[in-house]
C-alpha cells in the first residue's frame, strides 16, 4: 500500500501512524513523549503531523470522488 503512495502522501501516513502511537501512549500512561524528547519543538512537530493528517484526509477526498 505504502509503495503505491506519492512521496507526500507516504510521509503523511507515517506521521500519522507515529501520532496515532504518541496519542494511544498518552492515553494509556498520561505521558507525553514528544515533549519529554523533543521539549519546546513538541507543539511544532503537533502542528506538522495535523497537516499530515489533513493532507491524508484531502487524498481519500480527492480519491472518493474521482470515481464519480
Amino acid at each position: 500500500m505504502l509503495k503505491e503512495m506519492e512521496l507526500y502522501s507516504q510521509i503523511a501516513f507515517i506521521l500519522v501512524v507515529v501520532g496515532g502511537i504518541l496519542w494511544g501512549i498518552f492515553g494509556l500512561f498520561n505521558v507525553n513523549l514528544l515533549t519529554v524528547v523533543f521539549g519546546g519543538l513538541a507543539r511544532l512537530i503537533d502542528i506538522v503531523v495535523g497537516v499530515g493528517a489533513g493532507w491524508l484526509c484531502y487524498k481519500i477526498y480527492l480519491e472518493k470522488f474521482k470515481k464519480i
